[in-house]
């Protein structure tokens, strides 16, 4: 199946310059979503991953289906105030600014084998941020997946020391 071809393309969204890839016309296809998740799956079997680890909010939706695939628990990764238990958190630098994430300090144990999951890999700071969080805790960063890598932004190179998964890349 042509995962690429049927991944909708928005310009100028959220801001101008910007060519947005949207996935909610993969979400809504049933063949193509159960596609995609086994796409991913298939790249990870052989891990023995025990945690799926996915950042605020679309790596929720790809994570958590592939967590079930895999037979392995799911970790939210979420933006601060928004998980009720103790958290540690990371800061990184965006392009304007810096931005926070938070998971809960008891989501994951040491020598726990984690894969984190995520739609897109641009510039790499969530999911690197994501992992700095699972090693803090004593997890074991076996690989990252992508939906999507928009391969001219080279986030690849900052998730150099990992493993790194795409299904579809531009």
């Amino acid at each position: 199946m042509d995962l690429k071809s049927k991944i909708r393309n928005i310009k100028d969204f959220p801001k101008e310059g910007i060519n947005f890839k949207d996935i909610t016309t993969v979400l809504k296809d049933k063949e193509a979503f159960r596609y995609l998740i086994n796409q991913m799956a298939e790249k990870l079997r052989d891990k023995e991953v025990d945690i799926i680890v996915g950042p605020e909010a679309r790596g929720f939706l790809i994570g958590a289906p592939l967590a079930y695939e895999l037979g392995a628990g799911f970790v939210p990764v979420r933006k601060p105030g928004k998980l009720p238990a103790e958290t540690v958190s990371v800061e990184y630098e965006l392009e304007y600014g810096t931005d926070k994430l938070e998971m809960h300090r008891d989501a994951i144990k040491p020598g726990q084998k984690v894969v984190v999951v995520d739609d897109l890999l641009a510039t790499g700071g969530t999911v690197h941020s994501t992992v700095k969080l699972i090693e803090e805790l004593g997890g074991e960063v076996v690989a990252i997946s992508f939906f999507i890598e928009l391969e001219f932004l080279n986030g690849r190179e900052l998730l150099k020391d990992y493993e790194v998964n795409s299904i579809v890349k531009f």
